[in-house]
Protein backbone atom coordinates (compact mmCIF):
# COMPACT_ATOMS: atom_id res chain seq x y z
CA UNK A 1 0.00 0.00 0.00
CA UNK A 2 1.38 3.41 -1.06
CA UNK A 3 2.09 6.01 2.13
CA UNK A 4 1.05 9.44 1.70
CA UNK A 5 3.37 12.04 0.75
CA UNK A 6 4.65 14.50 3.70
CA UNK A 7 2.60 17.16 1.96
CA UNK A 8 -0.47 14.94 2.37
CA UNK A 9 0.08 14.14 5.78
CA UNK A 10 0.82 17.72 7.07
CA UNK A 11 -2.53 18.36 5.40
CA UNK A 12 -4.30 16.29 6.81
CA UNK A 13 -2.86 17.14 10.43
CA UNK A 14 -3.50 20.75 9.57
CA UNK A 15 -7.34 20.15 8.87
CA UNK A 16 -7.53 18.15 11.97
CA UNK A 17 -6.17 20.64 13.91
CA UNK A 18 -8.63 23.17 12.37
CA UNK A 19 -11.77 20.88 13.21
CA UNK A 20 -10.46 20.41 16.76
CA UNK A 21 -10.30 23.97 16.98
CA UNK A 22 -13.69 24.68 15.64
CA UNK A 23 -15.79 22.03 17.50
CA UNK A 24 -14.04 23.56 20.75
CA UNK A 25 -14.58 27.19 19.78
CA UNK A 26 -18.32 26.73 18.66
CA UNK A 27 -19.44 24.35 20.93
CA UNK A 28 -22.06 25.47 23.74
CA UNK A 29 -22.48 24.11 27.00
CA UNK A 30 -26.10 23.52 28.36
CA UNK A 31 -25.21 25.41 31.37
CA UNK A 32 -23.08 28.65 31.47
CA UNK A 33 -20.93 28.40 34.34
CA UNK A 34 -21.05 30.03 37.39
CA UNK A 35 -17.71 31.22 38.58
CA UNK A 36 -16.33 28.61 40.69
CA UNK A 37 -16.56 30.12 43.83
CA UNK A 38 -20.29 31.81 43.26
CA UNK A 39 -21.02 27.76 42.47
CA UNK A 40 -19.27 27.21 45.73
CA UNK A 41 -20.65 29.78 48.15
CA UNK A 42 -23.98 27.94 47.17
CA UNK A 43 -23.27 24.22 47.47
CA UNK A 44 -22.05 25.08 50.78
CA UNK A 45 -24.84 26.90 51.66
CA UNK A 46 -27.05 23.87 50.43
CA UNK A 47 -24.89 21.17 52.12
CA UNK A 48 -24.41 22.82 55.51
CA UNK A 49 -28.05 24.17 55.57
CA UNK A 50 -27.46 27.66 55.69
CA UNK A 51 -29.88 30.37 54.77
CA UNK A 52 -29.98 33.99 54.68
CA UNK A 53 -26.44 34.72 52.71
CA UNK A 54 -25.69 36.84 49.74
CA UNK A 55 -25.10 34.88 46.64
CA UNK A 56 -24.61 35.44 43.15
CA UNK A 57 -24.47 33.38 40.09
CA UNK A 58 -24.87 32.50 36.54
CA UNK A 59 -27.13 29.64 34.86
CA UNK A 60 -29.49 28.52 32.68
CA UNK A 61 -33.27 28.77 32.89
CA UNK A 62 -34.24 25.10 32.86
CA UNK A 63 -37.81 25.44 34.40
CA UNK A 64 -40.26 27.86 34.33
CA UNK A 65 -43.43 27.74 37.35
CA UNK A 66 -46.31 29.19 37.13
CA UNK A 67 -46.19 33.15 39.16
CA UNK A 68 -46.84 32.85 43.04
CA UNK A 69 -49.97 35.47 43.92
CA UNK A 70 -50.96 34.78 47.33
CA UNK A 71 -49.35 37.85 48.89
CA UNK A 72 -46.62 39.18 46.97
CA UNK A 73 -46.51 38.26 43.59
CA UNK A 74 -43.42 36.26 42.74
CA UNK A 75 -41.92 35.35 38.99
CA UNK A 76 -40.55 31.83 39.59
CA UNK A 77 -38.48 29.60 37.80
CA UNK A 78 -35.34 27.37 37.97
CA UNK A 79 -31.91 27.85 37.24
CA UNK A 80 -29.29 25.17 36.77
CA UNK A 81 -25.57 26.93 38.14
CA UNK A 82 -23.36 23.61 37.74
CA UNK A 83 -24.08 20.43 36.08
CA UNK A 84 -25.74 19.24 39.79
CA UNK A 85 -26.70 22.35 41.07
CA UNK A 86 -30.08 24.16 41.00
CA UNK A 87 -31.76 26.68 42.68
CA UNK A 88 -35.50 28.47 42.55
CA UNK A 89 -35.19 31.90 41.80
CA UNK A 90 -38.62 33.98 43.45
CA UNK A 91 -38.25 37.27 42.03
CA UNK A 92 -40.90 39.91 43.46
CA UNK A 93 -43.01 41.05 41.02
CA UNK A 94 -45.02 43.62 42.65
CA UNK A 95 -41.40 45.74 43.58
CA UNK A 96 -39.55 44.55 40.48
CA UNK A 97 -40.31 44.27 36.58
CA UNK A 98 -40.96 41.05 35.73
CA UNK A 99 -39.14 39.02 32.71
CA UNK A 100 -42.11 38.75 30.30
CA UNK A 101 -39.66 37.60 27.60
CA UNK A 102 -37.84 34.39 29.41
CA UNK A 103 -37.77 31.21 28.23
CA UNK A 104 -36.42 28.00 29.09
CA UNK A 105 -32.97 27.49 27.90
CA UNK A 106 -32.31 31.13 28.05
CA UNK A 107 -29.32 32.52 30.81
CA UNK A 108 -29.60 35.06 33.39
CA UNK A 109 -27.42 36.38 36.52
CA UNK A 110 -28.69 37.22 39.65
CA UNK A 111 -27.85 38.70 43.10
CA UNK A 112 -29.97 38.07 45.75
CA UNK A 113 -30.22 36.23 49.32
CA UNK A 114 -30.23 32.54 49.13
CA UNK A 115 -32.38 30.35 51.85
CA UNK A 116 -31.61 27.05 52.64
CA UNK A 117 -34.16 23.86 51.18
CA UNK A 118 -34.29 20.39 50.89
CA UNK A 119 -34.18 21.10 46.86
CA UNK A 120 -31.44 23.27 46.27
CA UNK A 121 -32.35 26.41 47.89
CA UNK A 122 -33.98 29.89 46.97
CA UNK A 123 -32.74 33.08 45.77
CA UNK A 124 -34.92 35.71 46.71
CA UNK A 125 -34.48 39.53 47.36
CA UNK A 126 -33.61 39.89 43.96
CA UNK A 127 -35.06 43.52 43.71
CA UNK A 128 -34.65 47.15 45.14
CA UNK A 129 -35.74 47.33 48.83
CA UNK A 130 -37.93 50.21 48.69
CA UNK A 131 -37.60 50.15 52.83
CA UNK A 132 -33.67 50.36 52.83
CA UNK A 133 -33.24 47.37 55.60
CA UNK A 134 -31.66 45.00 53.37
CA UNK A 135 -29.59 44.59 50.27
CA UNK A 136 -30.38 45.11 47.02
CA UNK A 137 -30.39 42.42 44.84
CA UNK A 138 -31.02 41.89 41.04
CA UNK A 139 -32.00 39.58 38.12
CA UNK A 140 -29.56 40.43 34.23
CA UNK A 141 -31.40 39.38 31.96
CA UNK A 142 -30.17 39.74 27.50
CA UNK A 143 -28.25 43.23 29.20
CA UNK A 144 -31.25 44.76 31.16
CA UNK A 145 -31.22 44.59 35.38
CA UNK A 146 -34.50 43.84 36.28
CA UNK A 147 -34.53 45.47 39.98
Amino acid sequence: MKRPSRTKQTGFLLLFILLLFAVNFFKTESTPPSSKDEVQAIEQAFENRISNIQVSGRGTIIKLLPDDTKGSRHQKFIVRISPKTTVLIAHNIDLAPRINTIAKGDTLSFYGEYEWNNRGGVIHWTHHDPGKRHIDGWLKFQGKTYQ
